[in-house]
């Protein structure tokens, strides 16, 4: 499991707005600390050196993730896609 990074507000939109620590890619699963769904990446934006990440919530109102710090599986980062072809 990596650490994504702390909720710092809630968007327009309803998506968690996280800065990120470690990158996850679009579509990840978001979970708590114990592992619970939180969501799933649904953009990273920003600046190259240092990206957001927005995470659309399901369950629990957004606000009630701000100032907590949310991960994502660590196994799901180097999954590779069935069929995908590898530079040689």
């Amino acid at each position: 499991m990596q650490r994504i990074g702390r909720v710092l507000h809630v968007s327009s939109d309803k998506n968690l707005i996280i800065r990120v620590e470690n990158l996850p890619r679009i579509g990840d699963r978001v979970v708590d600390e114990h592992l619970k769904p939180v969501g799933r990446v649904f953009d990273i934006f920003g600046p190259v050196a240092a990206p957001y990440v927005a995470v659309k919530p399901q369950g629990k109102e957004p606000g009630y993730w701000i100032n907590r710090i949310l991960y994502f599986p660590s196994s799901s980062k180097s999954k590779t896609r069935k069929g995908a072809r590898r530079n040689e």
